[in-house]
Protein backbone atom coordinates (compact mmCIF):
# COMPACT_ATOMS: atom_id res chain seq x y z
CA UNK A 1 0.00 0.00 0.00
CA UNK A 2 1.39 3.91 -0.72
CA UNK A 3 2.21 5.95 1.62
CA UNK A 4 -0.78 7.95 0.30
CA UNK A 5 -3.78 5.64 -0.10
CA UNK A 6 -6.18 5.74 -2.71
CA UNK A 7 -9.40 5.38 -1.58
CA UNK A 8 -12.44 5.14 -3.73
CA UNK A 9 -16.02 6.21 -2.59
CA UNK A 10 -18.88 4.56 -4.07
CA UNK A 11 -22.21 6.63 -2.95
CA UNK A 12 -20.89 9.96 -2.11
CA UNK A 13 -23.88 11.28 -0.24
CA UNK A 14 -24.11 12.58 2.67
CA UNK A 15 -22.45 9.25 4.84
CA UNK A 16 -20.22 8.89 1.60
CA UNK A 17 -19.08 12.38 1.15
CA UNK A 18 -18.50 13.24 4.73
CA UNK A 19 -16.38 9.95 5.40
CA UNK A 20 -14.43 10.93 1.98
CA UNK A 21 -13.84 14.74 3.76
CA UNK A 22 -12.05 12.37 6.74
CA UNK A 23 -9.77 10.64 4.80
CA UNK A 24 -8.58 13.58 2.49
CA UNK A 25 -8.02 15.22 5.81
CA UNK A 26 -5.91 12.32 6.72
CA UNK A 27 -4.00 12.46 3.58
CA UNK A 28 -5.60 9.99 1.19
CA UNK A 29 -6.58 10.17 -2.56
CA UNK A 30 -10.09 10.40 -1.96
CA UNK A 31 -11.86 9.60 -5.68
CA UNK A 32 -15.62 9.08 -5.62
CA UNK A 33 -18.53 7.30 -7.95
CA UNK A 34 -21.56 9.20 -8.33
CA UNK A 35 -24.94 8.40 -10.02
CA UNK A 36 -25.94 11.87 -10.26
CA UNK A 37 -24.95 15.31 -9.47
CA UNK A 38 -21.12 14.29 -10.76
CA UNK A 39 -21.17 17.35 -12.85
CA UNK A 40 -21.56 19.68 -10.05
CA UNK A 41 -18.85 17.90 -7.68
CA UNK A 42 -16.35 17.90 -10.30
CA UNK A 43 -17.17 21.38 -10.77
CA UNK A 44 -17.62 22.73 -7.34
CA UNK A 45 -16.32 19.96 -5.02
CA UNK A 46 -18.24 19.07 -1.71
CA UNK A 47 -19.66 21.69 0.65
CA UNK A 48 -19.42 20.38 3.71
CA UNK A 49 -20.48 22.35 6.84
CA UNK A 50 -19.53 20.66 10.55
CA UNK A 51 -18.94 20.98 14.03
CA UNK A 52 -15.52 19.75 13.35
CA UNK A 53 -15.00 23.15 11.21
CA UNK A 54 -15.25 22.82 6.91
CA UNK A 55 -14.52 19.74 5.41
CA UNK A 56 -15.06 20.85 2.05
CA UNK A 57 -13.20 19.49 -0.51
CA UNK A 58 -12.59 18.63 -4.24
CA UNK A 59 -11.86 14.95 -4.95
CA UNK A 60 -8.99 14.13 -6.80
CA UNK A 61 -11.61 12.63 -9.30
CA UNK A 62 -15.13 11.82 -9.76
CA UNK A 63 -16.43 8.91 -11.83
CA UNK A 64 -19.86 8.44 -12.87
CA UNK A 65 -21.18 4.50 -12.65
CA UNK A 66 -20.24 3.79 -15.90
CA UNK A 67 -16.84 4.32 -15.72
CA UNK A 68 -14.28 2.06 -15.12
CA UNK A 69 -10.84 1.66 -12.85
CA UNK A 70 -7.17 2.27 -14.39
CA UNK A 71 -5.34 1.99 -11.26
CA UNK A 72 -7.56 -0.29 -8.44
CA UNK A 73 -7.53 1.70 -5.40
CA UNK A 74 -6.60 0.42 -2.07
CA UNK A 75 -9.62 1.17 -0.19
CA UNK A 76 -13.43 0.69 -1.82
CA UNK A 77 -15.46 2.49 0.47
CA UNK A 78 -19.67 1.37 -0.32
CA UNK A 79 -21.86 3.72 1.08
CA UNK A 80 -25.06 2.61 -1.24
CA UNK A 81 -28.23 2.45 -0.24
CA UNK A 82 -29.10 -1.60 0.57
CA UNK A 83 -32.18 -1.57 -1.36
CA UNK A 84 -33.34 -4.61 -3.76
CA UNK A 85 -32.77 -2.89 -7.14
CA UNK A 86 -29.44 -1.65 -6.31
CA UNK A 87 -26.98 -4.47 -7.31
CA UNK A 88 -24.11 -3.83 -5.00
CA UNK A 89 -21.77 -6.60 -6.36
CA UNK A 90 -22.43 -5.17 -10.14
CA UNK A 91 -21.35 -1.80 -9.02
CA UNK A 92 -18.26 -2.56 -7.00
CA UNK A 93 -16.80 -4.98 -9.44
CA UNK A 94 -15.18 -2.09 -11.93
CA UNK A 95 -13.18 -0.98 -8.99
CA UNK A 96 -11.69 -4.20 -6.87
CA UNK A 97 -8.42 -5.41 -7.84
CA UNK A 98 -6.89 -8.36 -6.32
CA UNK A 99 -5.24 -6.31 -3.52
CA UNK A 100 -8.48 -3.78 -2.75
CA UNK A 101 -9.72 -3.64 0.81
CA UNK A 102 -13.33 -3.48 0.86
CA UNK A 103 -15.40 -1.52 3.36
CA UNK A 104 -18.56 -1.05 3.86
CA UNK A 105 -20.22 1.41 5.55
CA UNK A 106 -24.19 0.81 4.82
CA UNK A 107 -27.22 0.48 7.60
CA UNK A 108 -28.81 -2.78 8.14
CA UNK A 109 -28.61 -6.36 9.25
CA UNK A 110 -26.75 -8.97 7.29
CA UNK A 111 -25.92 -6.91 4.51
CA UNK A 112 -22.14 -8.24 4.26
CA UNK A 113 -22.62 -12.11 2.87
CA UNK A 114 -23.65 -10.63 -0.65
CA UNK A 115 -20.68 -9.03 -0.54
CA UNK A 116 -18.29 -11.57 0.92
CA UNK A 117 -19.71 -13.90 -1.23
CA UNK A 118 -18.94 -12.17 -4.61
CA UNK A 119 -15.31 -10.82 -3.68
CA UNK A 120 -14.28 -14.35 -1.44
CA UNK A 121 -10.55 -13.06 -2.01
CA UNK A 122 -10.27 -9.73 -0.74
CA UNK A 123 -10.64 -8.30 2.65
CA UNK A 124 -13.74 -7.36 4.35
CA UNK A 125 -14.21 -4.43 6.51
CA UNK A 126 -17.38 -3.41 8.09
CA UNK A 127 -18.28 -0.58 9.39
CA UNK A 128 -21.26 1.47 11.43
CA UNK A 129 -21.73 5.13 11.26
CA UNK A 130 -23.21 6.94 14.42
CA UNK A 131 -23.41 10.59 12.73
CA UNK A 132 -26.47 12.88 12.01
CA UNK A 133 -25.75 14.03 8.67
CA UNK A 134 -27.57 15.20 5.46
CA UNK A 135 -27.38 15.81 1.80
CA UNK A 136 -29.05 19.93 1.65
CA UNK A 137 -28.57 19.86 -2.26
CA UNK A 138 -26.58 18.14 -4.49
CA UNK A 139 -22.93 18.38 -3.47
CA UNK A 140 -24.01 19.88 0.03
CA UNK A 141 -23.97 18.30 3.22
CA UNK A 142 -24.90 19.22 6.74
CA UNK A 143 -23.00 17.06 9.82
CA UNK A 144 -24.79 17.93 13.00
CA UNK A 145 -23.18 15.66 15.37
CA UNK A 146 -21.42 12.35 16.21
CA UNK A 147 -19.38 10.80 13.33
CA UNK A 148 -17.81 7.78 15.53
CA UNK A 149 -16.86 4.52 13.70
CA UNK A 150 -17.36 0.78 14.58
CA UNK A 151 -15.02 -0.86 12.66
CA UNK A 152 -14.63 -5.03 12.39
CA UNK A 153 -13.45 -7.74 10.13
CA UNK A 154 -16.82 -9.36 8.44
CA UNK A 155 -17.57 -12.03 9.99
CA UNK A 156 -15.40 -11.21 13.07
CA UNK A 157 -12.03 -10.49 14.45
CA UNK A 158 -9.51 -7.22 14.29
CA UNK A 159 -6.64 -7.59 11.48
CA UNK A 160 -4.07 -4.86 10.34
CA UNK A 161 -5.72 -4.22 8.15
CA UNK A 162 -9.12 -2.68 9.60
CA UNK A 163 -6.57 -0.69 12.23
CA UNK A 164 -4.81 0.65 9.40
CA UNK A 165 -7.85 1.56 8.37
CA UNK A 166 -9.16 3.11 11.58
CA UNK A 167 -5.98 4.88 12.10
CA UNK A 168 -6.71 7.01 8.89
CA UNK A 169 -9.91 7.96 9.80
CA UNK A 170 -8.63 8.82 13.36
CA UNK A 171 -6.24 11.39 11.62
CA UNK A 172 -8.65 12.71 10.04
CA UNK A 173 -10.35 13.77 12.79
CA UNK A 174 -13.30 11.20 14.31
CA UNK A 175 -13.07 8.37 16.87
CA UNK A 176 -12.96 4.95 16.13
CA UNK A 177 -14.10 1.89 17.88
CA UNK A 178 -12.78 -1.47 16.83
CA UNK A 179 -15.20 -4.14 17.61
CA UNK A 180 -13.46 -8.08 17.76
CA UNK A 181 -17.70 -9.16 16.76
CA UNK A 182 -19.01 -6.41 14.57
CA UNK A 183 -22.43 -8.60 13.93
CA UNK A 184 -22.91 -7.96 17.31
CA UNK A 185 -22.26 -4.27 17.00
CA UNK A 186 -24.55 -3.93 13.87
CA UNK A 187 -27.24 -5.38 16.43
CA UNK A 188 -26.70 -2.70 18.95
CA UNK A 189 -27.08 -0.30 16.15
CA UNK A 190 -30.37 -1.61 14.98
CA UNK A 191 -31.79 -1.18 18.70
CA UNK A 192 -31.94 2.77 17.53
CA UNK A 193 -32.35 2.20 13.82
CA UNK A 194 -35.22 0.02 13.79
CA UNK A 195 -37.61 1.91 15.87
CA UNK A 196 -36.44 5.43 15.01
CA UNK A 197 -36.41 4.96 10.89
CA UNK A 198 -39.48 3.42 10.25
CA UNK A 199 -42.02 5.27 12.91
CA UNK A 200 -39.98 8.83 11.10
CA UNK A 201 -41.88 7.56 8.20
CA UNK A 202 -45.32 6.79 9.56
CA UNK A 203 -44.80 10.25 11.36
CA UNK A 204 -44.47 12.15 7.71
CA UNK A 205 -40.85 12.59 8.35
CA UNK A 206 -40.69 13.01 12.08
CA UNK A 207 -37.41 14.52 13.70
CA UNK A 208 -36.05 12.27 16.61
CA UNK A 209 -37.08 14.62 19.55
CA UNK A 210 -40.69 15.13 17.85
CA UNK A 211 -40.98 11.08 18.03
CA UNK A 212 -39.98 10.82 21.61
CA UNK A 213 -41.97 14.11 23.19
CA UNK A 214 -45.22 13.03 21.45
CA UNK A 215 -47.62 11.48 24.11
CA UNK A 216 -46.92 7.60 24.05
CA UNK A 217 -43.73 8.00 21.59
CA UNK A 218 -41.06 7.25 23.79
CA UNK A 219 -42.92 4.35 25.34
CA UNK A 220 -43.03 2.96 21.89
CA UNK A 221 -39.58 3.45 21.31
CA UNK A 222 -38.66 1.93 23.84
CA UNK A 223 -40.99 -1.28 23.71
CA UNK A 224 -39.38 -1.64 20.12
CA UNK A 225 -35.91 -1.64 20.86
CA UNK A 226 -36.60 -4.07 23.51
CA UNK A 227 -38.21 -6.46 20.82
CA UNK A 228 -34.52 -5.91 18.64
CA UNK A 229 -32.38 -6.85 21.90
CA UNK A 230 -34.64 -10.12 22.38
CA UNK A 231 -33.77 -11.02 18.61
CA UNK A 232 -30.07 -10.01 19.11
CA UNK A 233 -29.98 -12.46 22.29
CA UNK A 234 -31.31 -14.99 20.68
CA UNK A 235 -28.94 -14.55 17.64
CA UNK A 236 -26.17 -14.75 19.99
CA UNK A 237 -25.39 -11.16 21.07
CA UNK A 238 -27.32 -10.12 24.09
CA UNK A 239 -26.74 -6.66 25.35
CA UNK A 240 -26.78 -4.59 28.79
CA UNK A 241 -30.20 -4.34 30.61
CA UNK A 242 -29.34 -0.51 30.40
CA UNK A 243 -28.84 -0.06 26.74
CA UNK A 244 -32.62 1.27 25.84
CA UNK A 245 -31.90 4.25 28.75
CA UNK A 246 -28.83 5.16 26.94
CA UNK A 247 -30.17 4.76 23.70
CA UNK A 248 -32.63 7.36 24.68
CA UNK A 249 -30.12 9.54 26.23
CA UNK A 250 -27.91 9.77 23.83
CA UNK A 251 -31.00 10.89 21.33
CA UNK A 252 -32.20 13.59 23.77
CA UNK A 253 -28.53 15.10 23.70
CA UNK A 254 -28.29 15.79 20.47
CA UNK A 255 -29.92 17.80 18.21
CA UNK A 256 -33.34 17.31 16.73
CA UNK A 257 -32.53 14.51 14.09
CA UNK A 258 -34.77 13.71 10.92
CA UNK A 259 -33.04 10.25 10.33
CA UNK A 260 -31.79 8.92 6.46
CA UNK A 261 -35.03 6.80 5.91
CA UNK A 262 -37.03 9.92 6.71
CA UNK A 263 -35.15 12.34 4.20
CA UNK A 264 -35.92 9.39 1.72
CA UNK A 265 -39.14 9.03 2.40
CA UNK A 266 -40.27 13.08 2.18
CA UNK A 267 -37.91 12.96 -1.44
CA UNK A 268 -39.63 10.42 -2.88
CA UNK A 269 -36.49 8.27 -2.46
CA UNK A 270 -36.56 3.88 -2.38
CA UNK A 271 -35.80 3.71 1.80
CA UNK A 272 -33.88 0.68 3.10
CA UNK A 273 -37.08 -1.29 4.96
CA UNK A 274 -35.27 -4.99 4.43
CA UNK A 275 -32.04 -3.89 5.47
CA UNK A 276 -32.92 -1.94 8.78
CA UNK A 277 -36.59 -3.75 9.94
CA UNK A 278 -37.56 -6.30 7.28
CA UNK A 279 -34.04 -8.45 7.98
CA UNK A 280 -34.46 -8.14 12.20
CA UNK A 281 -38.36 -9.37 11.40
CA UNK A 282 -36.62 -12.47 9.41
CA UNK A 283 -34.35 -13.22 11.93
CA UNK A 284 -37.13 -13.16 14.47
CA UNK A 285 -39.49 -15.46 12.90
CA UNK A 286 -37.25 -17.89 11.96
CA UNK A 287 -35.26 -18.13 15.61
CA UNK A 288 -39.21 -18.06 16.59
CA UNK A 289 -38.71 -14.86 18.69
CA UNK A 290 -42.40 -12.71 19.01
CA UNK A 291 -42.19 -9.37 17.78
CA UNK A 292 -45.58 -7.88 17.42
CA UNK A 293 -44.67 -3.98 17.08
CA UNK A 294 -41.77 -4.77 14.91
CA UNK A 295 -43.83 -6.55 12.27
CA UNK A 296 -46.65 -4.01 12.96
CA UNK A 297 -44.52 -1.29 11.98
CA UNK A 298 -42.85 -3.11 8.83
CA UNK A 299 -46.16 -3.13 7.25
CA UNK A 300 -47.53 0.10 7.96
CA UNK A 301 -44.09 1.13 6.35
CA UNK A 302 -44.51 -1.25 3.21
CA UNK A 303 -48.28 0.31 3.00
CA UNK A 304 -46.72 3.44 3.29
CA UNK A 305 -43.98 3.01 0.90
CA UNK A 306 -46.65 1.89 -1.78
CA UNK A 307 -48.46 5.17 -1.56
CA UNK A 308 -44.81 6.86 -1.56
CA UNK A 309 -45.32 10.03 -4.13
Amino acid sequence: MADKPHVLIVGAGAIGSFYGAILKRAGCRVDVVLRSAADTVASDGFAISSPLGDLSFHPDQVHGPEDRAQDAPDYVVCCLKVLPDIDRVAILAPWVGAQTRIVLIENGIDIEPAIADAFPDNLLISCLAFIAVSRVRPGVIEHKAYGRLTIGGWPDGLGDHCRRFGALCEAGGINIEYSEHVVGARWQKSVWNSPFNPLSVLADGADTLTMLDTPGGEALVRAMMAEVMAVAAADGHPMPDSTIDEYIAGTRAMPAYRNSMALDYRNGRPMEIDAILGNVVAIAQRLDVPVPRLETVRVALRIRAANQV
